[in-house]
């Protein structure tokens, strides 16, 4: 499809899929929101755009609140794209260390480390069979669901779908009154990739007790080492159920990855903890930027 040149853009479209796809399979980013699906589902939320910039595929967004800014340039000349937008007081958005040390460390730059959107990245074969002691809270958990439930995990297909969207409902209704406004895009892009997810390439699973959907979680591979987990919701009434769905994603799914990224937890205290308390490998670190003087 047509992408106009910068200053113009249009809305990123499902027919982008083949170029984005092949753009990260040969950039094999670390950072989370570089897929496709990832970009696509929540498209609406940061309200993504595609523009040519200096003969360079550049993506531009819109923060939770409300900021503007760009990703980092994907093809073409890379520096003449980043100068021209940083000159015109953009903010560049998810940029890593690699990115970073290979080409702003010699421009006049202010670089900040955007905590609250670090990815957790973790060794997969951890969270598959949580070894050792430093797990064996999760371990309890699990076993205290196993031990008071029957339950299956399947592979998630078109016959669960109702089933997942009955459950994200009551995961809204529940955490939607406790939780910020970006909660509801989030179940917006849970929803969309639930109807989407074949023709967006994730796979998931689900756990089903007595026959009902309690738990789901969906995923695909980021890079060839890494997946990358994007949905997981379970009911908040089973205690147990989440870290079971979170070791099975990990046991059943990308199992020749070496690692897989958990994305970020926007500030969340709650999930701070929760992501912490799996002992990630690496915070994968993002940054924004903008010129030193604007």
């Amino acid at each position: 499809m047509f992408i106009p040149r910068h200053p113009e853009s249009r809305p990123l479209s499902i027919e982008d899929k083949p170029l984005l796809d092949g753009i990260f399979a040969r950039l094999q980013p670390r950072i989370s929101e570089f897929t496709f699906a990832s970009l696509y589902l929540f498209r609406t939320a940061h309200a993504y755009r595609l523009s040519m910039v200096e003969e360079a595929l550049v993506l531009f967004g819109r923060g939770y609140g409300g900021g503007h800014y760009f990703l980092p340039p994907l093809t073409g000349n890379v520096e003449n794209a980043l100068n021209r937008l940083l000159d015109e007081g953009l903010t560049l958005y998810g940029t890593d260390e690699g990115f970073v040390n290979r080409y702003l460390l010699d421009k006049r730059v202010e670089i900040v480390e955007d905590r609250d959107c670090f990815d957790y990245l973790y060794l997969r074969r951890d969270l598959a069979e949580l070894p050792g002691n430093r797990f064996h809270k999760k371990k309890n958990r699990i076993n205290y669901f196993v031990s008071r439930h029957q339950y299956s995990i399947d592979i998630y297909g078109e016959r669960h779908l109702q089933g997942c969207l009955d459950l994200l409902a009551e995961w809204l209704r529940v955490r939607g009154e406790i939780e910020s406004s970006s909660i509801v895009f989030e179940a917006d892009a849970a929803a969309e990739a639930l109807h989407m997810a074949v023709p967006l390439g994730l796979e998931g699973l689900v756990a089903l007790v007595e026959g009902e959907v309690k738990a789901f979680v969906l995923g695909e591979r980021l890079t060839r080492e890494i997946s990358v987990c994007h949905f997981e919701k379970a009911d908040p009434f089973l205690d147990g159920i989440y870290q079971l769905i979170d070791r099975e994603f990990n046991r059943l799914l990308f199992i020749d990855c070496t690692y897989v990224n958990r994305e970020q937890d926007l500030g969340e205290m709650n999930l701070r903890e929760t992501k912490l308390s799996y002992h990630p490998l690496e915070l994968v670190k993002k940054f924004l930027v903008r010129r030193a003087d604007k």
